[in-house]
C-alpha cells in the first residue's frame, strides 16, 4: 500500500512539474531561501559557513486530500557555490487536505555524510540514512546546538522554524534544469 501511495502521488506531482525549471531560476529562489533562513534563525549564516554542504530547496509544495504528497526542486550548494540540482518527492496516505508551501535546508555536517548523498542514484530518507529535522532554536544561535546525526534539516517559512515534520521516505533525485 505504502509503495502504491508513493508511485499515486509521483504521479499526480510529475503531471503538475514535469520538468525542471531552468538553473538561474532555482539558483535566484535559492539565494532569497537563503537570505530568509539566515534573517530569521540565529546564527544561519554562520552555520552554513562551517557545514560541508547543503542542499536548499526553496519552494516545497505539499498538498493532497487523503492521499497527497510532497515535491520541491533545490540546489545542492558548497562554499555557497551551486554544484548540482535536486528534486525532492515524497507521498503520504492519511488525515490530511490542503496545500502548504514552506523552505528546507538540509544541512551535511560531515564531507562523509555529504559524500554518500553524492555517491547514491536516488537518495531516500530511511533507506540510504536519516535525517533528524531541527525544530528548536527560535531566539536561540543555532551554532550553541550539537547534532547527533550526520545530516540535519531546517524547515521553515517567512515566520521561523517550523516543527513536527519528517521526511521519512522523502526521495532525492539528481536532476538536469531546463
Amino acid at each position: 500500500m505504502k509503495t502504491f501511495v508513493r508511485l499515486l502521488s509521483i504521479i499526480l506531482l510529475l503531471t503538475v512539474y514535469s520538468s525542471a525549471e531552468p538553473a538561474d531560476v532555482i539558483d535566484t529562489k535559492a539565494d532569497a531561501a537563503v537570505k530568509v533562513f539566515e534573517h530569521e534563525v540565529s546564527g544561519g549564516k554562520e552555520f552554513l559557513s562551517k557545514v560541508a554542504g547543503y542542499l536548499v530547496f526553496p519552494e516545497v509544495i505539499k498538498g493532497g486530500f487523503v492521499v497527497g504528497g510532497e515535491y520541491g526542486e533545490g540546489a545542492l550548494r558548497t562554499q555557497d557555490k551551486t554544484k548540482a540540482y535536486y528534486r525532492m518527492i515524497s507521498g503520504s496516505i492519511g488525515l490530511q487536505a490542503g496545500m502548504q508551501k514552506r523552505s528546507y535546508i538540509i544541512a551535511f555536517m560531515s564531507k562523509s555524510s555529504l559524500e554518500n548523498f553524492l555517491r547514491s542514484d536516488g537518495w531516500e530518507v530511511g533507506v540510504d540514512g536519516s535525517i533528524a529535522v531541527i525544530d528548536q532554536g527560535i531566539g536561540k544561535d543555532i551554532n550553541s546546538m550539537s547534532f547527533e546525526k550526520p545530516i540535519v534539516a531546517f524547515v521553515y517559512d517567512t515566520k521561523g522554524l517550523m516543527g513536527n515534520l519528517t521526511l521519512e521516505g522523502t526521495k532525492f533525485q539528481r536532476i538536469i534544469p531546463r
